[in-house]
């Protein structure tokens, strides 16, 4: 059986001792570029989420523009068919008026 020297015993026992501590460097370093990652993640959902809501808001008060345009431009068609039909029912008044009278009369 071969036996290592003290000096040889040491030499590994450090280099064991330099392995585990870089190991233990390593992991501390993995752990907070997980949490990095994470936190920037979370941020970046975060305005996403934010820009989302806000297009949302903005298709919606659109929606809402185009949609009182159009309510408008169908008040307006109603109100010009009401005076027309109003003025044409005005124009006819007398000759229906005539009509009943010869109605009666008869």
């Amino acid at each position: 059986m071969k036996w290592m020297s003290l000096e040889a015993v040491e030499k590994v026992t450090q280099s064991e001792q330099k392995n585990q501590e870089r190991k233990t460097a390593a992991a501390l370093e993995a752990k907070g570029i997980i949490a990095t990652a994470e936190q920037e993640g979370l941020a970046l959902l975060n305005d996403v989420r934010a820009k989302a809501d806000a297009e949302g808001k903005e298709l919606l008060r659109l929606a809402e523009e185009r949609a009182g345009k159009r309510v408008e431009e169908i008040r307006d068609g109603a109100e010009k068919t009401a005076g027309d039909l109003r003025r044409e029912a005005e124009a006819h008044l007398d000759e229906a008026a005539q009509q009943i009278v010869r109605r009666v009369v008869k």
